[in-house]
Formats: C-alpha cells, sequence, structure tokens
C-alpha cells in the first residue's frame, strides 16, 4: 500500500528553510561581529537580546537612535553581483543620521531577508556591515536573518538596519544657535550614497539603450563608481566636535541639498550656497546629462557632491576645516545662512 502524499512526512528544508545553513552563516558572523566590539558591550551575537551598557563616562547621556535601508541600489547589487559594500552603506545611512545629533553611535543592528538563503552572499553583505561598524566605531551587537520562501525572488535579499548613539544632554546639536553670517562647510561625498537610486537605474537603462554607458567615472570603473558605498563621517566629525563648537550638521540623503539642510535651520534663517564653490564630479555630470534634469532636480534629488553640511561661526571656519582636512576629509567652503527672503530655505546661485 503506497504512502499518500498528504501523509508523507514534510521538514522544514522541503518547505523551503535550510536551518544548516542558517547555522554556518552565523558561525560565518562571528568573527566578523567579534572586530567590532568595544566598550559597553556586555553580551552580542548569539543571544535572544544583545546587552550593551552605556559608557560611564557619560555625565547625563541622552540616547540618539536612527533606522534606514539601502533601497532600490539593492537592485544593481543583485544584477551585478556587487554585494561586499552595501553593508556599509546600510550603516552609513543610521549612524551619520545618529551623529548629526553630535552623538557617537555605540551599537547597530541589522535584518536581513530573502527567500532562499545563500550563504556566500549573506555573508558578503554582512561582511560590509562589519566593516561599517568597525570603520564608525560602533559595535555589531546582533541581528537576523530570516528565510522567507515565496517572499522574494531567488537571488534577492532586503536590508534595514538601526544604530543607538549616545550624546551628553548638555552637547545635544538642535541649530538652534545658527544665526546669519555664519559658514556653511560642505564634506565631499563618495558618490551617490544611498539615494537617488530609482532615477540612478532608469540613466543606466537609458545609456546601455543608447550604446552609451562610460568605461569609468572619475577614474573607476563604471560599476564600482556607481556602487561606492556611503562614506562613514563618524570618526572624522566627532574629532571636530570634539576641537571646535559645530552649531549643526545635515545628512544630506534623500531630498538632497534642498532638503536636508533646512531640518537643522531656525524659522526665518536660509542657507545661501554658491553654485561652483565645489566641483561637479563626473559621474554627477554623467547623472545630469544622461537624466537631462536641470540643477534643482539634481540639489533636490542626489547629495551632489556634498554628503554631510556642517556650519560653524565664521570665527571657527576656517579652524573646523582645517581639523577636518587634516582627519582626511575634502572638505569646501560652500556658503552662509542669511536671514530668509520670501524664497526657499536653501539658495543655490
Amino acid at each position: 500500500m503506497t504512502q499518500s502524499s498528504a501523509s508523507t512526512p514534510l521538514s522544514y528544508k522541503d518547505a523551503g528553510v535550510d536551518i544548516v545553513a542558517g547555522d554556518a552563516l552565523v558561525e560565518r558572523i562571528k568573527p566578523l561581529a567579534k572586530k567590532t566590539m568595544r566598550e559597553g558591550v556586555l553580551a552580542g551575537i548569539g543571544g535572544f537580546g544583545a546587552l550593551f551598557e552605556v559608557p560611564k563616562r557619560y555625565k547625563e547621556p541622552v540616547l540618539v537612535s536612527g533606522t534606514d535601508g539601502v533601497g532600490t541600489k539593492l537592485k544593481l547589487a543583485f544584477e551585478w553581483n556587487m554585494h561586499d559594500t552595501v553593508g556599509i552603506d546600510l550603516v552609513a545611512m543610521s549612524v551619520n543620521d545618529v551623529l548629526v545629533q553630535g552623538a557617537e553611535p555605540l551599537f547597530f543592528l541589522d535584518y536581513f531577508a530573502c527567500g532562499k538563503l545563500d550563504v556566500d552572499t549573506a555573508a558578503a553583505v554582512v561582511g560590509g556591515i562589519a566593516k561599517g561598524c568597525e570603520l564608525s566605531g560602533c559595535a555589531l551587537i546582533g541581528g537576523e536573518t530570516a528565510e522567507m520562501p515565496g517572499m522574494y525572488p531567488a537571488g534577492e535579499y532586503d536590508l534595514a538596519g538601526f544604530a543607538v548613539g549616545a550624546v551628553e544632554k548638555s552637547k545635544i546639536l538642535t541649530g538652534a544657535d545658527v544665526k546669519a553670517g555664519d559658514v556653511v562647510l560642505g564634506l565631499a561625498s563618495a558618490g551617490v550614497h544611498s539615494n537617488g537610486f530609482s532615477l540612478v537605474r532608469k540613466c543606466i537603462e537609458r545609456a546601455e539603450a543608447a550604446g552609451t554607458v562610460p568605461a569609468t567615472l572619475d577614474g573607476k570603473p563604471f560599476k564600482h563608481a556607481i556602487m561606492e558605498p556611503t562614506r562613514l563621517y563618524v570618526k572624522n566629525v566627532l574629532a571636530a566636535l570634539a576641537a571646535h563648537p559645530i552649531k549643526a550638521l545635515a545628512h544630506i540623503t534623500g531630498g538632497g541639498l534642498l532638503e536636508n539642510i533646512p531640518r537643522v535651520l531656525p524659522e526665518g534663517l536660509a542657507a545661501h550656497l554658491v553654485k561652483g564653490s565645489w566641483p561637479q564630479t563626473e559621474l554627477f555630470a554623467w547623472l545630469q546629462k544622461t537624466a537631462g534634469i536641470d540643477d534643482i532636480e539634481m540639489n533636490r534629488t542626489f547629495n551632489n557632491g556634498i554628503g554631510m553640511v556642517v556650519v560653524v561661526d565664521a570665527a571657527n571656519a576656517e579652524a573646523t576645516a582645517a581639523t577636518l582636512r587634516a582627519a582626511g576629509e575634502t572638505v569646501y567652503t560652500v556658503g552662509v545662512i542669511a536671514a530668509q527672503g520670501a524664497g526657499e530655505q536653501v539658495v543655490v546661485a
């Protein structure tokens, strides 16, 4: 008598979830996470919850949190099989946001979801996450890998993560003391970072159809220039914050220069940026030409070459810029703060 299909034993692996592969990934991750450990970590990878003690050097610690993903940049990672840097993007998008409050990132957790777990791909992604944490002095303290058959197409995954940082209550950056006459410094971006990729992908499609994809941009192979990870500003900006009375910081993400700078400006003030005070890279020139968009759209869609904005008193601008340059940042004096007229809070002219 044959056994009916309804009574045939089914394992979790038959249903599409490979516990052995998940365990193998955890073992691959552990040494990567270990390299990110720092003061405060009490228990990290492996537990149901990760434990972290706020360093005792803080007298009145305020916790600052941020969360983000990588967006449709992942579509290119899948298409081009380039998985080793999107983890850096994931970390950078959160820790740079935490940084603008004046906070030191303390720890990070990630969420990796896929339809079928490919251990090598997942390990490459998490390797990038660990690298991002290491470069920003932030512990990779935990995370979640979810294998969900039927939820994602073969070869695709999604990423999310969040960072928690701390700042002395008296040193929280709010932008409240920004005034007319203050100087706006711009820190160069590494490229597109992680915003605007729906338009970037359309530009690539248009160029491929026309056979006009450049071999290189800014001295890098085309695909590497496009996928260059988001710059981690944490260590250098924290050093500048310790040495200079910085008034405000703005991470230039979705919405570009035009929508992110106003988030740290008091009502009635505007940032007047000088067009041409920082160079347009080959990458952004190519995107603008291929998309056929004007300067306003460029500055609203992309960071356009400036990944972080620093607002300082005019008397401190030169010294602050010098500290940041000595640390390895490319710094431009891009404008000044002035009284807002009838127009926008950011003017580029």
